[in-house]
């Protein structure tokens, strides 16, 4: 699994590096991710690390290069990890046919139908694979503070890692925010079609470990750090595809204030990355006060 340099750029006095290795969480194929490491990184000073989680259809280059993260994150002081989006070049039947499933659409989760089970494994990958495999590159990441945001499906993504993790008692992440999550995917289309091909329990199986808001409703008030953006012109949100307000219930039901959940509504923003842009230093400040605590 060792680590390939595959470019290097210089930007706001840190640099981004795309690396790719070979993936065992992946069934042995080649993963791409980007990663900015700011000026002040060195040996002997490891930095917190923020993990973005992509949205349908991205890769690993959409946010490095379009969410206006890299500037504020450099003035924290934080490293942003930018993995890809689902295994590429696996083979497996139908995983082209369409944009919401498939390549380009692993939905952070590990697939336990057998077709899909050898490669689309997400969750592994992200949340054990690459850790380990930057770690043991020598690079200065402090994988003791770690956070966690997203978009869309990385919302969900984001969300559920980070949820899971206090479940777990692991703690993994101080901290989550996403930008238009899919919050409740066992009740919308994007979900119930990802469950339905990549599970093998489809969305039963789903409910107890893929899904925001039925996993919030199992903390017991376990102190957590959650903020949310939406936009209220958001084709998607209108569709039923988000379903934010699902989520801020179940949060609210279980006893957790705006301090602790903050769910926005942003008027006329849509799903675009105009409208993550304007928000990502306001992400970025948010987990700099846990990361850096």
């Amino acid at each position: 699994m060792a680590l390939q340099q595959v470019s290097v750029n210089k930007t706001f006095d840190g640099q981004l590096f795309k690396y790719k290795f070979k993936s065992a969480a992946l069934g042995g194929l080649d993963a791409n991710f980007n990663l900015f490491l700011p000026g002040n990184a060195a040996e002997g000073n490891k930095v917190p690390l923020l993990t973005y989680l992509s949205g349908l259809t991205c890769t690993e280059d959409n946010a490095a290069q379009k969410g206006h993260f890299l500037g504020p994150a450099a003035k924290e002081g934080i490293a942003i990890l930018f993995p890809d989006t689902s295994p590429r070049g696996a083979g497996v039947e139908g995983e082209t046919d369409s944009w919401d499933f498939g390549v380009g659409a692993g939905f952070y989760l590990n697939a336990t139908a057998p077709k899909w089970a050898k490669h689309y494994n997400m969750l592994t990958h992200i949340t054990l694979e690459l850790p380990q495999v930057i770690e043991s590159a020598g690079i200065p990441i402090d994988f003791k503070r770690q956070s966690i945001f997203g978009h869309s499906m990385g919302g969900h993504g984001a969300l559920t890692f980070y949820l899971n993790s206090i479940l777990s008692g692991e703690k993994r992440y101080r901290s989550v925010s996403a930008f238009s999550p899919v919050s409740n995917p066992v009740n919308c289309a994007w979900g119930q079609k990802a469950f339905a091909g990549y599970l093998a329990g489809g969305v039963e199986e789903a409910r107890e470990r893929y899904d925001a808001t039925e996993l919030v409703k199992k903390l017991g008030k376990e102190p957590v750090h959650v903020l949310i953006d939406y936009g209220t012109g958001d084709n998607f949100y209108k569709q039923g595809q988000l379903l934010p307000e699902n989520f801020l219930k179940a949060a609210r039901d279980s006893g957790y204030d705006e301090f602790q959940v903050r769910v926005r509504a942003q008027e006329g923003y849509d799903h675009s990355y105009y409208f993550i842009s304007t928000f990502g230093e306001d992400h970025v400040h948010f987990h700099a006060n846990f990361l850096k605590a």
